[in-house]
């Protein structure tokens, strides 16, 4: 019987979960291992903990490749290191040599001219708190009583993983009764001439030594434009190259919405163009060789950087997956809506897996609820629908359920309804900051009460606005109770709760007045 019947059964269902439960209930071990865990990023780390917390005998492997530049890094995965956490304090220092301009026009004597920033000294500063998040990992995995060895690793069969404990060394193995497979991902590179050699991607920017200066960032997905806005803000020459549209996946009028907003602000983007080489001049500076698809011209520019962001890839290839039997797809491990694999005893969680979101809380929960199912007796399943995001650019876009062309296709048009509205944060007006594209919508039913299919939200501080509404939508918020809650003013998180002009009514969207 599988692990996962095994945890439905009725008899097993009669067990209350503990602490320790799956090693009292286990009989004498078969294996050296009750789970090891190939992958010490998020997912990985959060399944590993909680397992042992559970009382299994837990085993983590990670390893990082260098980059073709030489980044490397410690455990933690890409969210710590090369991830969500440099990005956002990346984020906040661009948005502070912004707000030193805007506290002239508050009063205080603030020389705001010539202001650069120091590079070296804002990359040290990120560096050395990852770091220490690294230590952190690691003294959390030993009071937690997680094995941890930091080195490649691979499949010899189903539950057997070999690895090197140190280079030189003959391989070792280890056998476990289950394993869970959360590696993650890792940037693409074109494959174009020059583009290894000369070009870095989010796994280098954050620790990279000299300034980025002109910066050419290929890919219009959320993690190039969060670093083209970040450079700009910092005093930089971002310019984006979109090969079709931005943001795929995301709402089309919210992402046109957010491309216009980066325009205003100076960031140039070179649309349905695509890379052909990457060349050193005498200079040192990058000549990139482009073409546009639309008007079938060649084109190029020098920049003194060039950043990939043309997507991520699943890191398979050193894991002998074949010698396991588990199914693939492209370079993603297919699984069903259990985490489990082709091989019953051999689970994946996180970016690792084909069809599901690509974030870390949506990695470290459903890596806390595996284990919970494998050694604590639980039959609670990762629910992956309605899953919020934020794109932190410096007007962030958040958003939570359905894009108004999938709430339209799923429902049809004339069963979709739209509320939306401009707004004015109250705080823009005295600097007299651009309002032009502070917007949110949702996207409802039409009949009854009308449940929420979806918000999105382009403003100040998106995702701490979107994260509450989040809990409501998934709690069946309908328009009826949004209306019905009185806001807090004033703030912009409010404006969801004044949304009563329809896109159906054809009446102005814009506001005429703050507090009438």
């Amino acid at each position: 019987m599988s692990m996962i019947k095994f945890l439905r059964s009725s008899t097993h269902n009669a067990l209350r979960p503990s602490l320790g439960w799956y090693r009292h209930a286990a009989s004498r071990p078969r294996y050296d291992y009750d789970l090891v865990v190939l992958g010490g990023g998020s997912a990985g780390l959060a399944c590993a903990k909680e397992a042992a917390g559970c009382g299994a005998r837990v085993l983590c492997f990670d390893y990082v490749k260098p980059t073709p530049v030489g980044t490397k890094w410690g455990i933690g995965g890409t969210c710590v290191n090369v991830g969500c956490i440099p990005k956002k304090l990346m984020h906040q220092a661009s948005l502070l040599g912004e707000a030193v301009h805007e506290a002239v026009a508050y009063g205080w004597n603030v020389d705001d001219q010539n202001l650069r920033p120091d590079w070296r000294k804002l990359v040290r500063s990120v560096q050395n708190h990852i770091k220490s998040v690294n230590w952190v990992t690691r003294v959390d995995l030993r009071d937690k009583k997680v094995e941890y060895v930091n080195s490649m690793c691979s499949f010899r069969d189903s539950h057997t993983i070999e690895y090197v404990a140190m280079p030189g060394a003959e391989n070792r193995q280890v056998t476990s009764e289950y394993v869970v497979v959360a590696v993650g991902g890792r940037p693409r590179y074109p494959d174009i001439p020059g583009a290894v050699e000369l070009g870095i991607t989010s796994d280098d920017i954050f620790s990279y030594e000299r300034e980025p200066g002109r910066t050419l960032v290929v890919g219009a997905g959320y993690v190039g434009l969060e670093c083209a806005c970040f450079l700009k803000g910092l005093g930089y020459e971002p310019t984006v190259m979109v090969r079709s549209i931005v943001l795929r996946g995301f709402d089309r009028q919210m992402s046109e919405l957010l491309a216009a907003m980066m325009t205003e602000r100076g960031i140039p983007f070179l649309g349905t163009t695509i890379p052909k080489a990457v060349e050193r001049q005498a200079d040192g500076r990058l000549l990139v060789r482009y073409h546009n698809t639309t008007t079938q011209k060649d084109g190029s520019d020098v920049f003194d950087t060039v950043l990939w962001a043309i997507g991520r890839k699943g890191l398979i290839e050193d894991l002998n997956l074949e010698a396991a039997g588990v199914k693939t797809h492209d370079d993603k491990i297919v699984v069903d809506g259990a985490e489990a694999t082709s091989v019953p005893h051999i689970f994946a969680v996180g970016d690792i897996i084909y069809g599901r979101p690509e974030l870390t809380p949506v990695a470290i929960l459903s890596g806390r609820l595996l284990a919970r199912r494998l050694f604590a007796g639980s039959t609670q399943l990762m629910d992956y629908a309605d899953v919020a995001t934020t794109v932190f650019t410096p007007l962030e876009y958040s958003c939570v359920g359905m894009s108004e062309e999938t709430a339209i296709e799923l429902r049809g048009a004339d069963n979709i309804e739209v509320f939306h509205g401009y707004y004015k944060p109250t705080e823009f007006f005295i600097p007299q900051k651009s309002v032009r594209h502070c917007y949110l919508k949702a996207v409802a039913e039409v009949s009854g009460d009308q449940k929420i299919l979806g918000l999105h939200y382009i403003g100040p501080v998106a995702g701490e606005v979107i994260q509450g509404f989040a809990a409501a939508l998934k709690s069946g918020l309908t328009v009826k109770t949004l209306l019905n809650t009185v806001g807090i003013h004033p703030t912009t998180a409010e404006e969801f709760t004044r949304l009563s002009i329809t896109k159906r009514s054809g009446r102005d969207p814009t506001p005429a007045s703050c507090c009438s």
